[in-house]
């Protein structure tokens, strides 16, 4: 029977009810704020406020355990909270693959050769250039924090070791869809765009000779398209209620004094993310558009990216409010949100592995010149595109990085901030995700493809 409740039910503490079933009367309280018509931005964002106070309460009756992972009844809600937080989220990942397919073939069948080039172009562009960018600010923020110094190494435990490298052209040549079923299988986007755009290519070449033959295909492809949207759509209704369980989770899961540990890095983690964040809206001023517009407009896919810590989870939503909100044309919001949740990512890629690099360079007495940091940049910029598509990307990268500018063999100094990573990772994907919307805006609007009064709403 003890079996049956600890390992099967996983309930076996009055605790883990009592706040299973406050999980339910907070799911009570959205239910009745949508029943009242309170607006779905508003919602997400009290879910995200009740979330926050809902994961340092229970903490607070655990007594705020150096450990969680050791009291057990801290393990089972966190294992019920996320039926409820990562089943969303599972929902919403299956959406990605049919919806990218559909979407890209579509986008290819609708517009000519010289747009489709200059949109591939200008989104890797601005990818690379904001992600050059974003490892800048890290570069600057953790030297100015003075991130690693004073740290004594003795007394850090080496718990981890550096990841294995994949050389760049291997990872390229992986990104290529060798097998197109197992692509989609495994939810790797990029070879599936690929082979998105090979068959919208060779339906626009068909088309041309044989359009009463290949026109059923393409019927298929706008209905199917009508189709994934309605359900994505249906799926993002849950949204408020999955941010609840999703942070309060991670609170839970993690607790308070892994935070205070590696606080300093933390903070400069947010405020890199605070600084790239403006440098995002002062680009959408600058191409005339009003940011505070694109704030409101982006505020759901940016709350799920900060509570899912899921770039690529967030991405049905993210298309979505491109769409309908921000009044980009369907076509270039479906390539440009795909593309920039494998490259280029501002946070994952390129914030943290300088921090990282900064920190540890620090801790290990390494010199810091120039050319150092000019490599680090490179290098940095360079591995945001080889890591596309990788399990474990933020991970990944720093591997990438700090192999690069010469400090693997101090990836073991690693190990504290590692074991938070959770917390670091909801802001990388928040700023991950901003960037991905960001070049959207910019590149939908370099090429008339965004409804001003749609974004002005």
């Amino acid at each position: 029977m003890n079996s049956f409740l600890s390992e099967f039910i996983m309930i076996t503490n009055v605790k883990t009810v009592f706040f299973i079933l406050v999980l339910f009367g907070i799911f009570f309280i959205v239910y009745n704020m949508e029943k009242k018509k309170v607006k779905f931005s508003t919602r997400t964002i009290i879910a995200t406020i009740i979330g926050l106070v809902l994961g340092v309460i229970i903490q607070l009756f655990a007594g705020f355990p150096e450990n969680p992972g050791e009291v057990v009844w801290l393990q089972e809600v966190t294992k019920w909270y996320g039926l409820f937080g990562y089943g969303f989220m599972d929902l919403l990942k299956m959406l990605v693959v049919p919806m990218v397919f559909v979407s890209i073939m579509r986008v290819i069948i609708n517009m000519n050769d010289d747009n489709l080039g200059v949109l591939t172009g200008r989104t890797i562009g601005i990818l690379l250039s904001t992600t050059a960018l974003a490892s800048i600010i890290g570069i600057i923020v953790g030297n100015l924090l003075g991130l690693g110094t004073g740290v004594n190494t003795q007394t850090i435990e080496v718990d981890t070791t550096l990841k294995e490298i994949v050389p760049i052209v291997d990872t390229l040549r992986g990104l290529l869809p060798a097998n197109p079923v197992m692509s989609m299988a495994e939810g790797q986007v990029v070879p599936v765009v690929i082979f998105a755009a090979f068959l919208g290519m060779a339906i626009r070449r068909q088309r041309k000779k044989y359009l009463e033959i290949v026109k059923p295909f393409i019927d298929l492809v706008e209905a199917f398209y009508k189709i994934i949207i309605s359900v994505a759509m249906t799926v993002i209704k849950f949204m408020p209620y999955a941010v609840v369980a999703l942070l309060a989770n991670t609170i839970t899961a993690r607790g308070v004094s892994s935070i205070v540990s590696v606080f300093e890095f933390i903070i400069a983690l947010y405020v890199s993310v605070f600084i790239m964040f403006i440098i995002h809206l002062s680009l959408i001023a600058i191409s005339g558009l009003n940011p505070i517009k694109y704030v409101k407009n982006a505020m759901e896919p940016l709350i799920l990216a900060f509570t899912s810590r899921s770039s690529l989870g967030t991405l049905p939503v993210t298309i979505d409010k491109l769409t309908n909100n921000q009044g980009i044309e369907e076509g270039t919001s479906s390539f440009v949100a795909s593309l920039s949740a494998n490259m280029g990512m501002n946070g994952c890629a390129g914030i943290y592995p300088a921090l990282m690099a900064v920190t540890i360079s620090n801790m290990a007495g390494v010199e810091q010149t120039m050319s150092f940091y000019a490599m680090l940049v490179v290098v940095i910029t360079i591995g945001s595109l080889g890591i596309a598509g990788l399990p474990g990307t933020a991970t990944m990268a720093v591997s990438v990085v700090l192999s690069g500018v010469g400090l693997g063999a101090y990836f073991p100094l690693a190990g504290g901030i590692l074991a938070i990573d959770p917390i670091l990772d909801m802001g990388r994907t928040m700023i991950n995700v901003n960037g991905g919307m960001t070049t959207a805006v910019l590149v939908g609007k370099s090429l008339g493809k965004l409804d001003k009064e749609i974004f002005d709403k």
